[in-house]
């Protein structure tokens, strides 16, 4: 196709949601009481994680269960957890925030991250190598994984360690981030790439925009679409490949298939829709003289930062003063890249455990799991999982939560309303019906067991 391939924009992993975090004990009748579990599946970040246990009560407890289809995805997932658990007196708020958002959502970092980074996967690659039964941390609970998903785990942990200027041989070092990027560009628009400047701003205002994401401003997210920089906050050479963000994918070459590692996520969406169109605080959404005066990225800052200040409060100790941050960022650098495991926060009542990838469809089979999960989550890419199995393992009053299309920006609006349809459909034949009395919106479909 001379015009390009449209539907290879939202890519083939989802590095980010496409929607905004969800807390999730608030979707649906009523709110649970106790030990809540919510099993998450396809979510790619941990947006809807951070965002249900920043509303949590202090006499309420949350497991949730991840299922992710592949294992890159949710190394990253182990990943950006252990950042977000970093404490503050290892690194301080602002940085860990700037951190966390440049793993989440740039193609490249800076050496500083990478560093970070680093250190990072080697304390998860120890974590899941060295438990066999018991959990190092309650929140990255690999234990229930299979061994051969562990030790994939510890390869990728692997690559993500090697400095990329001394490993010629192996998968992600040999890749240039930068023209990984650009090949996908090239491949979606075809015979347009020499107007792209005009195709992103076409997506950005008549598609994007139109959907309510006036925040999302033109330049950065240019910038996002040309190079994958979603978030650039300090005077620094983003130059090093984000390893988090390169996988694999299996193509059919003359009969053969051959796996090609490179970039194969989102190039259309971007990363700002997970944290930086919405806000608790209403203060950054202000428009003046119809435009808004807070961009996604600041947003993104802020709600990320408040999430993190929300752990610490978890983690019962007080939270820090923005003036206190900055102090701390200066006299506790050198003490982040000697944080263990055993170092991060513990935060009480709350335990995410990582589930084997072929295990929604086992898990009906074991006696632990009937009626048992509170809410459900299904990714927009995992709505074909959604089947007749998820009522057996839904608690009578659980909440199915679907994420609709209304961001993949490829479809058409026929497409996007014909897909809501479809969940309802599949909800219905599944033992689900949809939730009427509730806010109802275009982002995410919420149903009720029958």
């Amino acid at each position: 196709m001379s015009a390009g391939r449209p539907s290879e924009g939202a890519g083939c992993i989802t590095w980010w949601g496409v929607s905004p975090g969800r807390d999730l004990l608030r979707t649906g009748p009523e709110r649970h009481k106790g030990q809540v579990n919510v099993l998450l599946v396809g979510s790619g970040d941990p947006r809807l994680i951070l965002k249900t246990i920043s509303h949590l009560q202090n006499e309420e407890s949350l497991h949730v269960w991840v299922i992710e289809n592949s294992m890159e995805l949710v190394a990253r997932q182990l990943l950006l957890l252990y950042l977000a658990l970093i404490p503050q007196e290892n690194m301080g708020l602002n940085e860990k925030t700037e951190v966390f958002l440049e793993v989440f959502g740039n193609s490249e970092i800076r050496s500083q991250t990478e560093e970070t980074l680093r250190h990072g996967a080697l304390q998860l690659s120890l974590s899941v190598t060295e438990t066999l039964e018991t959990a190092t941390h309650s929140c990255l609970n690999t234990t229930l994984l299979k061994f051969k998903e562990r030790d994939e785990l510890a390869r990728i942990f692997k690559l993500w360690r090697q400095p990329q200027s001394t490993s010629p041989s192996e998968c992600s070092a040999s890749i240039s981030m930068s023209k990984a990027w650009d090949y996908r560009v090239r491949q979606h628009l075809g015979t347009r790439y020499d107007s792209r400047k005009g195709c992103f701003d076409w997506d950005l205002s008549m598609k994007l925009h139109e959907k309510g994401c006036g925040v999302i401003n033109k330049q950065q997210y240019v910038q996002w679409r040309e190079r994958g920089l979603a978030f650039e906050m300090r005077e620094g050479v983003y130059q090093i490949n984000n390893p988090t963000l390169i996988s694999s994918r299996v193509f059919n070459q003359r009969g053969s298939k051959v796996a090609v590692r490179g970039y194969w996520g989102d190039i259309v969406s971007s990363p700002y829709l997970a944290y930086g169109i919405e806000s608790d605080d209403k203060s950054l959404l202000k428009t003046q003289n119809g435009q808004h005066t807070k961009t996604a990225q600041d947003i993104s800052l802020a709600n990320v930062q408040a999430l993190f200040q929300s752990l610490s409060s978890r983690r019962g100790c007080p939270t820090t003063s923005q003036a206190d941050t900055k102090a701390e960022e200066t006299s506790t650098q050198i003490h982040q890249k000697s944080v263990t495991i055993n170092d991060l926060m513990q935060l009480t009542g709350v335990s995410v455990t990582f589930l084997p990838m072929d295990s929604l469809y086992k898990l009906p089979e074991k006696a632990k799991y009937s009626n048992f999960f509170n809410t459900i989550y299904l990714s927009a890419s995992c709505v074909h999982q959604l089947g007749p199995m998820l009522r057996q393992i839904a608690a009578p009053d659980a909440v199915l939560v679907v994420e609709l299309a209304k961001f993949i920006l490829d479809l058409t609006k026929e497409q996007e309303a014909g897909f809501a349809e479809k969940v309802v459909s599949i909800a219905l034949e599944a033992g689900f019906e949809p939730w009427h009395e509730g806010r109802t919106d275009d982002v995410h479909a919420v149903f009720i067991a029958r």
